[in-house]
């Protein structure tokens, strides 16, 4: 058996591993884009590493892009194999690769202005509406704890990851000869303790681990209580100060999380009397889905929802759908919270609200998670005072705060209290992915300080034997 690492090696995003078995059947553990890569992010999106219609499987651990978001290329170009996966990352994957092939085609277009203009040809988008809507079709989903044959001598469960809604640990027990190896891919380790989302779940005795790595060298800051801390900037920004307080958010995910805060301070009757707007239509969509699969809330949710039956919504809340509406906020006066996509502030309407309210010091900028450095999130977050949006730039005046407690990812002591089901000493290898290559280092070495031993630093398009 062999694995090769075709993204998120030396890097976050672009999740794509994938299993050659001794007879030459091959299963691909997620199919992701790179993101905020700057100028090279195009060239590696264009080129998988491999060859889709020789892929006989695809296993896909959860919706977000940088795992999912290549899945209608891969389809394009000659995949035919059924994708796997849990029922809530089917119904997100429908409405975010729809929503993903949109921008392909919108930016397409706007490139292709400029290229007729020049006289040179039009390029084509990695793929449109029609591929989105094409690979939904050989998408079949399992439920959490269910063994499913999905190649001969090929069994996956899916156990909970804690991540998002849907989010899944690959468990694979694969029979090869007289031999029965048991691979355990851990797609995004999510955070105990989470306000929506069940803890991430016991898994079974691996004898090979594909280990996720974003935040192995660091700690979540201990802020306390969550709601006091957004109230405190609640209170600074829109109230103090009479500003607007800007928060860039993935769709799913960290957008529920943060109007579930919010939602609780009004339930509470604690939030000061100011509109909040999500302006997503995105994310408008998920938090519909979200409320439809409760089997992935904790019992803690499931509890408050008896006193509270919308968890996601209060009076004061404004879903914004319409494009009038998002330019609207950008001329509105007053204090007001805005919640927008994507998280990394690369694209969508956040842009715009960045553009129209960094440079006014009345305002404040809220990062509530892990961003690429290179991004726009990536860089208010390092604090850097001088940033182009659009091609022209913008001094910072705004605060930028970050709250890393709304991360839907655990920090190394979460990953290593996830990992603690496994006896080390019968994981024969382990390979680490997912993660920026200063971390590296510090992940591998508190998992050696854990007991495990034999771990590999998994190389971008390296291909490994697995014995």
């Amino acid at each position: 058996m062999q694995i090769g690492f075709y993204g998120a090696a030396g890097t976050v995003t672009g999740s794509k591993h994938l299993i050659t078995l001794d007879n030459g059947k091959n299963i691909l553990l997620d199919c992701g884009m790179f993101q905020g890569r700057g100028k090279a992010t195009e060239e590696l999106n264009l080129h998988l590493g491999f060859q889709p219609h020789e892929v006989d499987v695809l296993i896909l651990s959860h919706a977000h892009i940088d795992h999912s978001g290549l899945i209608p290329k891969l389809v394009k170009d000659g995949f035919r194999g059924n994708i796997y996966c849990t029922p809530a990352t089917a119904d997100l994957c429908e409405l975010m690769l729809a929503d993903s092939a949109g921008i392909q085609e919108s930016e397409a277009a706007y490139v292709n202005k400029k290229l007729l203009k020049k006289g040179k040809k039009p390029i084509e988008p990695l793929y449109g509406t029609a591929d989105a809507e094409r690979c939904m079709k050989q998408y079949r989903t399992i439920n959490y704890d269910t063994p499913t044959e999905v190649l001969p001598g090929v069994e996956v469960t899916f156990t909970d990851a804690g991540h998002i809604i849907g989010s899944a640990v690959v468990n694979l027990k694969i029979s090869e000869g007289h031999q029965t190896k048991r691979l355990t891919f851990t797609g995004d380790i999510g955070k105990y303790g989470s306000r929506i989302l069940r803890d991430p779940q016991p898994f079974p005795q691996a004898d090979y681990i594909i280990c996720e790595s974003t935040y192995g060298d660091r700690l979540h800051d201990a802020f306390g209580s969550v709601e006091k801390i957004l109230l405190k900037v609640v209170e600074e920004t829109c109230v103090a100060k009479g500003g607007k307080l800007i928060i860039p958010a993935f769709s799913v995910g960290r957008t529920q999380e943060v109007v579930n805060v919010l939602n609780n301070l009004e339930f509470e009757k604690k939030l000061p009397h100011i509109p909040v707007y999500v302006d997503s239509p995105m994310a408008v969509d998920a938090t519909e889905i979200m409320r439809s699969h409760p089997e992935c809330f904790n019992e803690d949710m499931v509890e408050y929802m008896q006193q509270d039956p919308s968890p996601f919504g209060f009076d004061r809340l404004h879903y914004v759908r319409d494009v009038a509406d998002s330019i609207a906020l950008n001329t509105m006066k007053g204090p007001a919270i805005i919640i927008s996509a994507s998280g990394m502030a690369e694209a969508g309407r956040i842009k715009h609200h960045l553009k129209n309210n960094i440079e006014d010091a009345r305002n404040t900028v809220l990062i509530v998670g892990w961003a690429t450095p290179s991004s726009l999130a990536g860089r208010l977050r390092n604090g850097e005072k001088l940033v182009s949006i659009y091609g022209d730039w913008y001094s910072v005046n705004a605060d930028v705060v970050i709250m890393d407690p709304f991360s839907a990812h655990g920090d190394y002591k979460e990953m290593l209290e996830f990992l603690s089901c496994q006896k080390p000493e019968q994981v024969k290898r382990m390979f680490l992915v997912h993660g920026d290559p200063e971390v590296m280092p510090t992940w591998k070495s508190h998992l050696q300080n854990a007991g495990f031993s034999n771990i590999t630093v998994s190389e971008y398009q390296h291909v490994y034997e697995v014995l």
